[in-house]
């Protein structure tokens, strides 16, 4: 297991938490420090190259007012602003999260923690601090290096995206993502992100794809105990909780109309009100809002509200599709297979000629994310230390015409003449659905019915 290049401090007083926070995360990060005394940080910052610190809220014995911890993580933020500070507590309180991201901190865990989730949170923040290092470490608007924020590419197309963010990073206009599934409009978000004056703050995203009608008032901006049958206690809105940062809006086409116009009102006053009570609460966010959705037609059909896509582009970004940046399929394949061969123990692993050309010729219809999918199932599958073509699959109808003396496309699956057993249907079912959703499991495992293990074994069954 490949460790993430991130040193980790643990403060708590309890002795059996450090044991068991320096087991679990020695696996995954480079280094991780332990102390009980709180007031060990500064010595410890001053000597070593921490990136992020969980930190307890609580220290003196009975103590559950979590002022220490707020108090500790201002000291931490006064020392190094670049350090990232994750704290946790056995007391939940709402009010008490929102106050301790407002001061800086990037995330809030409760313990006991489930050792899973904590790992997730942890490699997300330091993902997010090596991002932040590669940006700063580029100050030119030469983007001579083919890295930029979370990024890999040296097309002209992207070149121009780069640029754009460079511009809108510092200010705190809001900002319209548009771009095929697949092609980094979250990537993009967090590039805005980490080169804005709010780094330090929250970045809240929210998928509202999959926000149900009847929730997203409460997801959004929040309730109050009691506002409704299953409202057991009073609850943040994620508007609030990027108070002071960004709020990232991933999918915001799919919104019905009636909650355009709630959203819409909630943007133009700048405030949010939770269900069951009447308190206006001010915010202060950034707003990025992302789409693979042809906004600017849904407008003429009346399915959008023109005067909230006004609100939510005063600056737009048009993120191309692999198929229009050729150029970057060879750097993009070539970090993916360094990444994959580290993870499943490949090391050595290379690509031939004719592999690299059959990627290019290939028209991607999923994107960047269809080239991860084909680059690590190729890896997992080779049984030789060269990845050739034949490992991998290749959506039907979507190569490019080739030249002469090139290699030929690949031929649509299709049954063979009187081969029309169940077996043979479902596995032709399986590739279609596949295709359709561009290696999407869970999409594609929807749509035909059945869970996400149930297809991930018809996969395997029919090699595919």
């Amino acid at each position: 297991m490949s460790k993430i290049a991130c040193h980790v401090l643990i403060v708590d007083d309890e002795e059996d938490i450090l044991t068991a926070g320096r087991l679990l995360l020695k696996q995954h990060f480079a280094s991780v420090k332990t102390t009980s005394d709180p007031y060990q940080i500064p010595a410890i910052l001053a000597a070593s190259q921490i990136g992020l610190v969980l930190l307890d809220m609580n220290y003196s014995a009975g103590a559950t007012s979590s002022k220490e911890g707020l108090h500790w993580l201002k000291q931490i933020k006064q020392l190094d602003p670049k350090v990232t500070v994750i704290l946790m507590t056995a007391y939940g309180d709402i009010e008490l999260a929102v106050r301790a991201l407002k001061e800086g901190a990037s995330d809030f865990v409760l313990k006991p923690w489930r050792n899973e989730k904590l790992v997730a949170i942890l490699k997300t923040a330091c993902q997010q601090i090596l991002d932040r290092t590669m940006v700063s470490a580029s100050k030119s608007t030469v983007y001579s290096t083919f890295h930029y924020g979370g990024f890999i590419g040296v097309s002209p197309a992207m070149q121009r995206v780069y640029q754009t963010i460079d511009k809108v990073a510092a200010t705190d206009a809001n900002v319209l993502i548009l771009g095929e599934n697949g092609t980094g409009k979250e990537v993009a978000a967090r590039a805005l992100y980490q080169k804005s004056r709010r780094a330090t703050r929250a970045f809240e995203k929210v998928d509202l794809g999959a926000v149900s009608e009847t929730l997203f008032e409460s997801e959004l901006f929040g309730h109050a105990k009691g506002s409704f049958t299953d409202a057991k206690e009073d609850r943040v809105g994620r508007m609030e909780a990027a108070d002071g940062g960004t709020l990232f809006l991933d999918e915001i086409g799919n919104l019905s109309l009636a909650l355009q116009a709630k959203l819409l009102s909630v943007l133009q006053n700048r405030q949010v009100i939770r269900l069951g009570t009447n308190k206006p609460r001010p915010i202060d966010i950034r707003l990025i809002c992302a789409t693979n959705m042809p906004l600017y037609e849904m407008v003429k059909q009346g399915t959008f509200r023109q005067d909230l896509l006004y609100r939510i582009n005063t600056v737009e970004i048009q993120l191309p599709p692999l198929r229009e940046r050729k150029e970057d399929i060879k750097l993009l394949a070539e970090h993916f297979l360094q990444l994959y061969s580290r993870k499943y123990n490949r090391e050595g692993l290379t690509m031939n000629a004719r592999t690299l050309h059959r990627l290019g010729a290939y028209h991607w219809p999923g994107n960047i994310r269809e080239l991860d999918h084909a680059m690590e199932r190729a890896i997992i599958l080779c049984d030789a230390n060269e990845l050739q073509e034949e490992d991998f699959y290749f959506a039907p109808g979507n190569d490019r015409t080739p030249a002469a003396g090139t290699i030929e496309p690949l031929r649509s699956p299709a049954l063979s003449e009187g081969d029309y057993t169940l077996e043979a249907l479902e596995k032709l079912m399986v590739q279609k659905v596949l295709v359709k959703h561009s290696g999407n499991i869970t999409h594609a495992a929807k749509e035909l019915g059945i869970t996400r293990t149930a297809l991930y074994r018809r996969i395997e069954k029919h090699g595919l």
